[in-house]
């Protein structure tokens, strides 16, 4: 049998949400937790999923004025929708990310976001991969060189994994969504970007 494409992704809509069953958090946040789940087929995200305060609301302002998405990998970057014009940010692989990051002897992906902060201090980050760039970020948000719109904090792994996210936790002051745990990763970063795009 041939089930078209957008039926697929109804059908398994549905069956997530009658999984989730009751749900007395923010309205905007629900389709961010399905989406993860559809993505990811991992049930345990509707409880370690983390919202702000009007994150979705406040992001969904912000991309809708222009502002863009830096991301820690080039492969969250491809993945988030570019249908409303939405510009993504990433010099993880530049080269002279690479020169400065080994004279430095620190990780490409601290000078990514020490780049990034540079020019866009405003914009949404998205960091699915890189809890050394997460810790980073939340240094230079502390230090008053960053003020972010929305933070999406969900790197996976095992190393400075859970102390970035409770570093980023922290910041009561900035608006961020937060995959409690050691999971998460680039899928999760980009169902969450791309759940927020779709309900512009």
């Amino acid at each position: 049998m041939i089930i078209e494409p957008q039926e697929i992704e109804r059908e398994s809509m549905r069956i997530i949400r009658e999984a989730i069953g009751e749900y007395s958090g923010p309205s905007e946040n629900l389709p961010v937790i399905m989406r993860v789940i559809h993505a990811t087929a991992d049930f345990d995200f509707l409880h370690t999923l983390f919202f702000s305060e009007n994150s979705v609301v406040r992001a969904r302002e912000a991309i809708k004025s222009g502002v863009p998405v830096i991301t820690d990998t080039n492969m969250l970057s491809a993945g988030i929708s570019k249908r409303y014009g939405t510009n993504t940010v990433c010099c993880i692989s530049d080269e002279q990310t690479r020169t400065e990051a080994l004279s430095r002897h620190v990780t490409r992906a601290i000078v990514n976001i020490e780049r990034a902060v540079r020019e866009y201090p405003s914009a949404i980050y998205a960091i699915g991969n890189a809890p050394t760039g997460l810790i980073r970020l939340c240094e230079l948000i502390r230090e008053g060189r960053a003020n972010p719109a929305l933070v999406v904090g969900v790197p996976v792994g095992f190393v400075n994994v859970i102390e970035a996210k409770n570093m980023l936790a922290s910041l009561t002051g900035t608006p961020r969504i937060i995959a409690h745990g050691n999971k998460g990763g680039t899928t999760v970063a980009c169902a969450i970007i791309n759940a927020i795009l779709y309900g512009i």
